[in-house]
This record gives C-alpha cells, sequence and structure tokens, in this order.
C-alpha cells in the first residue's frame, strides 16, 4: 500500500519524470509530480514530506532559466535534485555550476564516496547509473559534501 503523504517531483521538462516517479510508487512511495511554476501556498497545501526537483533541458545559469518558488527552500523539507535540480540547488546555495568540458549522456558508473548517506542505503559502489547533462557543478556550497562521484562529474552526488 502506497503511503499517502506525498513527495512532490517538481519538473524541469525531464524526459525523465515519468519514470521516477513510476520507481517511487513500485517502491511503495506515493508521489505527485507538479509544473517547477507551483506557487508555494500550492505545494504547502499538499503536505508533501519531501521534494524532489527534476532534471531539464535548461541551464541554471541562463537568463531565462526555471526557477521554483523561492519558497521551498524555506519549507524545511527534504530536497533532492536531479541533474538540474542538483544544479539548482548548488546555485540557491552559493556554489558555482558552469557548462562541462564534456557532456556526459548515457551510461556511467557511480562511485559512492560516503556510503554513510541514506540516500545511497542498498546501492551497490559502482553501480551503473544514467547520466544526461551539459553543466556541471564546478564549487560546492559551504557545508554541502560529495557523496557520488563518476569519471565525468566529481560531483555526481552531493
Amino acid at each position: 500500500m502506497l503511503k499517502t503523504v506525498p513527495i512532490l517531483i517538481l519538473d524541469f521538462g525531464s524526459q525523465y519524470t515519468q519514470l521516477i516517479a513510476r520507481k517511487l510508487r513500485e517502491s511503495g512511495v506515493y508521489c505527485e509530480v507538479i509544473p517547477y511554476r507551483e506557487d508555494i501556498e500550492a505545494i504547502r497545501a499538499r503536505e508533501p514530506e519531501g521534494i524532489i526537483l527534476s532534471g531539464g533541458p535548461a541551464s541554471v545559469y541562463a537568463e531565462d532559466a526555471y526557477k521554483p518558488d523561492e519558497g521551498i527552500w524555506e519549507l524545511g523539507l527534504p530536497i533532492v535534485g536531479i541533474c538540474y535540480g542538483m544544479q539548482l540547488i548548488t546555485q540557491h546555495f552559493g556554489g558555482e555550476v558552469i557548462p562541462a568540458d564534456r557532456h556526459e549522456y548515457g551510461k556511467a558508473k557511480l562511485k559512492i564516496v560516503n556510503s554513510d548517506s541514506p540516500i545511497f542505503k542498498n546501492i551497490k559502489d559502482n553501480s551503473v547509473v544514467w547520466m544526461s547533462h551539459g553543466d556541471k557543478a564546478e564549487r560546492l556550497p559551504n557545508g554541502f559534501e560529495v557523496i557520488g562521484t563518476s569519471e565525468n562529474s566529481p560531483y555526481a552526488a552531493i
């Protein structure tokens, strides 16, 4: 039975957002996919336990970059960022995102740097994962730590 308190997935246009939602539901986690533009009151009204920021085709440093309502950062909820979502988190908290020298697209091995991180519970080191991005985190925000790397992404997971 699915838990009814939702995890909200803010969709920034990733081709994998529905796959993420399906995998969460298959794991027994109730989730809802909503547009990234959703205002903070609508998000609050859903009473989420956490938020996932999806990937997307844009660049966070672009003038017209997609941004969520600034209120999400003040909700006190766990927020997971995938690809563009991780780059948004990095930028919001004072890190730096730049164009990658080499786009990373396709299978990659994820080296787990911090096996104590609960997000990697039951995930084996050097698991094959899918990468799809043209930008990268160059500098992490203060207080953030690397928990996973790949051959082309020294900050694959933070």
